[in-house]
């Protein structure tokens, strides 16, 4: 990121709440509607975006293209049919997050179409703001579809698997996650992510 600066960090912390609470709130609604109330029961269904902090991953986040919240808690045997529903509760968060930046690429595109990208260092400060949540979004969403635990991707393909190597899939779930929680705050997958992130990112908004 080159030299610290604090402006440019303090613009990425609203979208970055607003993208970590909108993935999270999106999991504990599916689930709720899957037949699980436990993040209902737990406050974790709320726009509060307290709730849904993890410290480690929202500061791997705010100084990198990855990272992520405390997941929502998830009952899979309240679920009326487990695997399926496990699957669109792991994919909500990142649907959610794809939508967003669908919705705010189209926002920003649509008012620079028009003019309205106003030069005032208000209306600037906002329009930055935008941008950055579609990056932080998508950033979100691709990581998240990596395969491996706790991320979404490892519910994915858990619930895919023959019920045989889900197990043993499973079991290799905390070394495997331990090691990739080295590699993250290590930079490892800053450049192996960065690149779909930077060309969905410049699909949405254009050049």
């Amino acid at each position: 990121m080159g030299d610290f600066d604090l402006y440019e960090m303090l613009l990425r912390v609203p979208p970055l709440l607003f993208a970590l609470t909108i993935h999270e709130y999106a999991h504990g609604w599916v689930a709720w509607r899957c037949g699980d109330p436990t993040a209902k029961n737990l406050g974790r269904l709320s726009f509060n975006p307290i709730v849904h902090l993890d410290p480690i991953g929202a500061l791997c986040l705010l100084f990198a293209p990855i990272g992520w919240a405390k997941p929502v808690p998830v009952n899979p045997y309240n679920f009326r049919n487990p695997r399926r529903d496990d699957i669109l509760v792991s994919l909500a968060g990142i649907g959610a997050n794809l939508a967003t930046a669908v919705v705010a690429a189209l926002v920003f595109r649509l008012a620079l179409g028009l003019g309205a990208i106003g030069s005032s260092p208000v209306a600037q400060a906002v329009w930055t703001m935008v941008v950055v949540l579609v990056q932080i979004s998508v950033g979100l969403a691709i990581f998240n579809i990596i395969p491996v635990p706790p991320l979404d991707g490892s519910h994915v393909l858990k619930n895919l698997l023959p019920y045989d190597m889900a197990a043993a899939y499973q079991r290799l779930a905390p070394v495997t996650s331990m090691i990739f929680l080295v590699l993250v705050v290590a930079g490892a997958f800053n450049s192996f992510l960065g690149w779909p992130v930077f060309f969905i990112v410049r699909l949405l908004l254009g050049s």
